[in-house]
């Protein structure tokens, strides 16, 4: 089993990598293309990008957990989830389209960009939320095929996704003259790519999942999304903590902050990714364990990952701290002395935060993955947006920057206190609700 187990994790966290390559990669070409004011637009996008990625998680990694529950306990009808999941992303995705339609530089200045930057960054914005149903939709395809027991499905998919935007950036951005606009589309059709891999296994012989088709019930949209909660919070954090920093940076240290800011930001996604990985990697065996009713695998499942979580913890930190500058330097393409000595403190104060943010996001998973939605509910939403936007609100005002980059470790040290007196996860359903019929 722990054999097993690395195999999804790391299948796991390569696929997340990529997806975060998706914004890195613009990250780098458009810190070539148009400097600090390029990387203001995109660190004012993540955001939404958040909010995007965090409504498809949900969805996607919550009906595939529903799943995957309820096929271990031997239940019928569950042929409907994948297709019920999409049809859902479908729905949700059109605010996102008709804002990116008809408004997007007016949703770039509600984020907080100045004229310069709205009509910079407009048609980057216009062509990213056209492509909300494919970014949401994405989710539901490799959480599927990771709980059909496909995780290098779902791995090379992600990946093929991630080298389509590193090279079409280019050649979009600069060949072809579309610039920003080249950028967005590069990383519009990435998930396409991915979920085009992933259907070379829901269309071949090993596959069990099914395409049953299902009215759109909010019943059952919610009964998933309650074990999607904390892939939710996973992605939705990075956005609110973005949002809130973007908004208190501007008026500390103006664009030059902000762009500072989007450096840590990006690099930031990459840890966070990492976690996420390790969460989402250990979800299908451990749901698959407690709807058996296995407590000991579940627990050394729960070890396991703390584990490495720790592990991780250490190796980022470090890596952080030693490589600071030449890890700015990769997005400064200016030189920008303001911006360097801003994410220079930026880096190594904000990364402390994942001295706890790891283990978090582990135990807010396994709470999920065990059926325990409510505990990963207040967790999530505490380390998500509560605590992160009071402390982030609160130390700025007694220290200033130094305050809004500390506000991470902050927030996830007071997570972690409230996981601890809520006391330890159960690793086994009880055999009343292990023999019950859920929706």
């Amino acid at each position: 089993m722990i054999k097993q187990y690395f195999k999804y994790v790391l299948q796991s966290v390569t696929g997340m990598i990529g997806i975060s390559v998706y914004i890195l990669a613009d990250t780098f070409f458009i810190s070539i293309y148009s400097g600090a004011d390029g990387l203001t637009v995109l660190n004012l996008v993540l955001p939404i990008y958040g909010f995007i990625y965090a409504i498809g998680a949900m969805i996607g990694i919550g009906s595939a957990t529903r799943y995957t529950i309820r096929k271990s306990k031997g239940e019928k009808d569950i042929d409907f989830y994948f297709t019920h999941s999409l049809l859902w992303c479908a729905i949700i995705s059109i605010p996102f389209l008709l804002l990116g339609i008809f408004a997007p530089g007016q949703t770039l200045q509600i984020m907080g960009a100045d004229q310069v930057i709205a009509e910079l960054g407009a048609d980057y914005l216009r062509i990213v939320l056209i492509a909300t149903p494919f970014f949401m939709m994405n989710y539901t395809f490799t959480a599927f095929a990771r709980n059909d027991n496909a995780p290098t499905v779902a791995m090379l998919g992600s990946l093929a996704g991630s080298l389509f935007n590193i090279i079409f950036d280019y050649i979009f951005m600069f060949p072809l003259g579309l610039g920003l606009a080249g950028a967005a589309l590069a990383t519009s059709i990435c998930p396409i790519v991915t979920m085009l891999v992933c259907c070379t296994h829901f269309f071949g012989k090993h596959s069990s999942v099914a395409f049953q088709w299902r009215f759109p019930s909010l019943k059952i949209l919610f009964s998933c999304c309650q074990l999607g909660v904390s892939a939710f919070v996973g992605e939705i954090s990075s956005a609110v903590t973005t949002m809130i920093f973007n908004m208190l940076i501007l008026g500390i240290a103006g664009n030059t902050g902000v762009a500072a800011y989007g450096v840590v930001a990006n690099i930031s996604l990459v840890a966070m990714s990492i976690f996420n990985g390790i969460s989402q990697g250990t979800q299908p065996l451990v749901s698959n364990r407690y709807g058996c009713g296995n407590a000991k695998d579940v627990k050394t499942l729960l070890k396991s990952g703390i584990i490495i979580s720790l592990v991780v913890e250490a190796v980022i930190i470090t890596s952080v701290w030693s490589f600071t500058d030449l890890l700015i330097g990769i997005f400064n393409s200016e030189g920008n002395e303001a911006l360097l000595a801003y994410a220079h403190n930026g880096m190594r104060l904000y990364f402390l935060g994942y001295l706890f943010a790891g283990i978090n996001i582990m135990l807010v998973g396994y709470f999920s993955a065990t059926d325990r939605a409510l505990q990963a509910f207040v967790v999530s939403i505490l380390r998500g947006a509560l605590a992160i936007a009071v402390c982030a609100i609160i130390m700025s005002k007694i220290w200033g920057m130094n305050g809004i980059w500390l506000s991470f470790l902050a927030s996830e040290i007071i997570a972690f206190l409230v996981i601890l007196i809520t006391g330890r996860p159960k690793a086994s359903a009880p055999h009343s609700i292990r023999s019950k019929t859920q929706t």
